[in-house]
């Protein structure tokens, strides 16, 4: 249905291998490996395959995929002058579902669980997914954007989880996060779930949620996930637990003190100077 509906809007008409006969979807198989190839020639003479974000990696295939390309410029402008005219509007590129928020603050779509913030609990969601995200729509209106997520290598579930639509529910129940099913998937960082582990070794249960929830509070609300990450490494590395009292001291934003402003008013005899008196008057040009 999405096909045909693809196809009339742009004016185009499908063709069909013929049934049985698989090697004839060799032109597009050969040309997708032979891609993937390429792109894993060009990571092993970068010499590494880290990327800063996705859009940085995203870059990086599209110039790999361009370099490809450029072999086929001359046929591409021959098949170019023949297209016709774009129609005035894309046409649909996304998929709608609907999903209703749990208790627990999350929904599924396509077997990956997401969360979302606890005022959408509840609620029933207009889900539209694009191809590297989600745009949830509540009474029409624009209330959420995710990353798409992705199943795990060898499962049949995914979990996209944001730790900052939960702080506010552990904050009240902290002795909760040691129990949670998608637990680990809360960490923003690695250097989180391995400070969980160390507390969680060395603490008493109470003790150690408390810490680790009191941190992920720290991450969201100040803004130093990175900065907080940075530091409980070193005091992993150093065998010294973290403590949230001195953190909080180092990293939490300082309270600006607001001078104090005294203001005279001035005697209201003091602006009869700016009136036109009889004495004066006589002196303003006609």
């Amino acid at each position: 249905m999405r096909y045909t509906a693809l196809l009339d809007h742009y004016g185009m008409v499908g063709t069909r291998n013929n049934r049985g006969v698989s090697h004839e979807n060799g032109s597009v198989e050969s040309s997708h490996r032979f891609l993937k190839e390429a792109i894993d020639q060009a990571l092993l003479l970068r010499g590494h395959r880290d990327f800063d974000d996705r859009p940085a990696y995203e870059g990086f295939v599209r110039e790999a995929v361009m370099r490809r390309n450029r072999r086929n410029a001359a046929a591409f402008r021959i098949e170019r002058e023949q297209l016709l005219d774009l129609p005035p509007r894309r046409t649909t590129d996304f998929v709608e579902e609907e999903a209703r928020v749990t208790r627990c603050g999350t929904f599924t779509v396509r077997a990956i669980l997401y969360s979302a913030p606890s005022r959408l609990i509840g609620h029933r969601l207009k889900v539209r997914l694009y191809s590297d995200r989600l745009d949830c729509y509540l009474s029409g209106a624009l209330v959420l954007t995710l990353a798409r997520g992705a199943r795990a290598p060898g499962t049949t579930r995914g979990r996209v989880i944001d730790y900052r639509h939960f702080i506010e529910e552990l904050k009240r129940k902290p002795q909760a996060f040691k129990g949670l099913l998608f637990r680990d998937a809360l960490f923003p960082r690695e250097a989180y779930r391995l400070a969980w582990e160390q507390l969680d070794l060395k603490l008493t249960q109470r003790q150690a949620c408390q810490t680790i929830v009191a941190l992920l509070e720290m991450a969201a609300r100040d803004g130093v996930e990175g900065v907080l990450a940075e530091r409980l490494d070193a005091l992993r590395l150093a065998g010294e637990l973290p403590d949230v009292k001195r953190l909080r001291e180092e990293f939490a934003p300082r309270r600006a003190e607001v001078p104090r402003i005294t203001i005279e008013m001035p005697s209201p005899s003091q602006y009869d100077v700016l009136l036109l008196s009889e004495h004066n008057l006589d002196e303003v040009p006609a």
